[in-house]
């Protein structure tokens, strides 16, 4: 039961936490006790999913995984988890949790849900072989993971949460691949993808990246919807434009971002960042622009079918 749990990631799940975005950038919209519920159960029911895609991405890897330093400790490579069992548990446990999300949340997070595991398997069966297309594949898994979420408010994501979203993935599936590079050479064994790029080149591509998601949120914060009703909203790029320039410190002076999901559980600064982010985004959510004319005590009134924008 342990080896199965441990090959399920749950240090990765921190991933899904992409899922409460929808609430996140709604908080100036009244919620229910209901909205709360359902964006924890599709926070749950994606770490079973994603569980199940690393899983299967084992499964396939299970050669290259045992020549790997670190990744030859992995239950399955290790032997102390059999494929027959772990090919048993994704068999039953992905319909299920699909099912779960359609009778539970709906069906547009059913279908979101669906998008993602096809792009998972796709990557474990022959897109992480392609040059470029191996990193975008990764950046859109984040991005279903933020459409999944505002799904199960139920809200619209924004196309401005999708851009941001995807650019920061792509920014830190590129560092991944760089610290990659530097750990294991460009002709490592365990991905031989790592051929295709050259330490240079991915951190022109990096540099390409964060400059365009920095922008972007920008853009985000003074043209969206949000952010021209928000004045305030600008005032969490600090944060954002922080949290950048740290994690390419962290990559290119300590040695890190091989593990980005490790980096953000251990330091203290990024996750200080992080946090203050967030709450700076829910306080300047608090304070809109009053339409001139309008008195500062007039009620807002909201649709029943919240947009996120």
């Amino acid at each position: 039961m342990f080896p199965l749990l441990e090959a399920l990631r749950p240090r990765q799940w921190v991933k899904n936490l992409l899922l409460f975005a929808g609430l996140l950038f709604t908080f100036d919209v009244p919620h229910s006790v209901n909205d709360y519920l359902h964006a924890l159960l599709g926070f749950a029911l994606f770490c079973l999913l994603s569980g199940c895609a690393y899983l299967v991405n084992d499964i396939r890897d299970v050669a290259a995984d045992r020549l790997h330093p670190v990744k030859k400790n992995r239950p399955i490579a290790s032997g102390r988890l059999s494929v027959s069992v772990a090919t048993l548990f994704v068999v039953c446990a992905a319909p299920l949790t699909l099912l779960l999300g359609w009778r539970l949340l709906g069906t547009a997070f059913c279908i979101t849900m669906t998008a993602y595991l096809a792009l998972t398997l796709s990557y474990s069966w022959g897109l992480k072989k392609i040059v470029i297309v191996d990193v975008m594949a990764v950046a859109t898994g984040f991005v279903l993971r933020a459409v999944a979420g505002a799904a199960a408010l139920p809200v619209m994501a924004s196309e401005w949460l999708l851009l941001c979203t995807f650019l920061l993935a792509l920014f830190i599936a590129l560092m991944k691949r760089r610290a990659e590079i530097v750990a294991l050479g460009q002709n490592a064994p365990t991905r031989s993808i790592l051929a295709e790029y050259s330490q240079e080149f991915l951190e022109q591509l990096a540099t390409l990246t964060a400059t365009t998601c920095l922008i972007a949120y920008l853009l985000y914060t003074v043209l969206s919807p949000t952010g021209r009703n928000h004045p305030y909203l600008i005032a969490t790029s600090l944060f954002v434009l922080y949290g950048i320039f740290r994690y390419l410190y962290l990559t290119y002076r300590q040695g890190l971002g091989e593990a980005p999901e490790v980096v953000l559980r251990h330091d203290r600064p990024l996750q200080i960042a992080v946090i203050l982010w967030v709450l700076a985004v829910i306080v300047a959510l608090q304070f809109r622009n009053v339409p001139t004319g309008t008195p500062h005590t007039a009620s807002r009134s909201y649709s029943c079918f919240r947009i996120l924008t």
